[in-house]
């Protein structure tokens, strides 16, 4: 719907501490969402593969959700999730952030369950790296001076198929619950 950026804090205001509905300001419109329960447990998945990759990897990170990312005047946006992951000491115990003085999260997740995402959305932050989940399929885009480009493996985890990896944690979870998919995950991944 056509907004300014005051209608958009007021509605962002309204919400208090809430996270629903979901919210995103970009050239003069607003968009709201509320997510589904798909949309929640792909999301959620798709964070713990990240995490579980992290982990046996040995590296540090902090990862939110929901977190509003805001350059004033200029635009809003609400990603599942984020990891900071270069970055995360700057942010480490930190309750509240200051979008265009504090670091943009290293990576983003974004679940497309009703074509509400787009990757460019993310460039104004220059987030390095955003994977989109839609239609079970991850796609991976990193940032190219200001434009994302579609790549065919991560910054920071180059050696992993995450296609593979990630549709056959969904498909475990799905069969199995993810209390049982994740830690699989990281069985298989701390025997490599």
């Amino acid at each position: 719907m056509p907004g300014s950026w005051q209608l958009y804090q007021t509605l962002c205001n309204s919400r208090g501490d809430s996270s629903v509905p979901r919210i995103k300001y970009r050239c003069e419109e607003i968009l709201l969402m509320s997510p589904l329960p798909k949309h929640g447990r792909e999301a959620n998945i798709l964070a713990d593969v990240v995490k579980v990759l992290l982990d046996v990897q040995n590296r540090n990170y902090e990862a939110f959700t929901p977190i509003t990312i805001e350059l004033s005047s200029e635009g809003g946006i609400e990603p599942d999730y984020c990891f900071y992951i270069d970055n995360w000491q700057v942010v480490a115990g930190r309750d509240r952030l200051q979008w265009g003085i504090d670091p943009s999260p290293d990576l983003v997740i974004e679940i497309d369950v009703t074509s509400y995402t787009d990757v460019s959305d993310f460039a104004p932050y220059s987030v390095p790296e955003v994977w989109v989940f839609k239609r079970n399929e991850l796609k991976i885009y990193g940032l190219q001076e200001t434009k994302y480009h579609l790549q065919l493996t991560s910054r920071y985890f180059p050696d992993v198929d995450l296609q593979t990896l990630v549709t056959e944690c969904l498909e475990a979870a799905s069969d199995r619950g993810s209390g049982v998919a994740i830690p699989e995950l990281r069985r298989l991944l701390s025997s490599i």
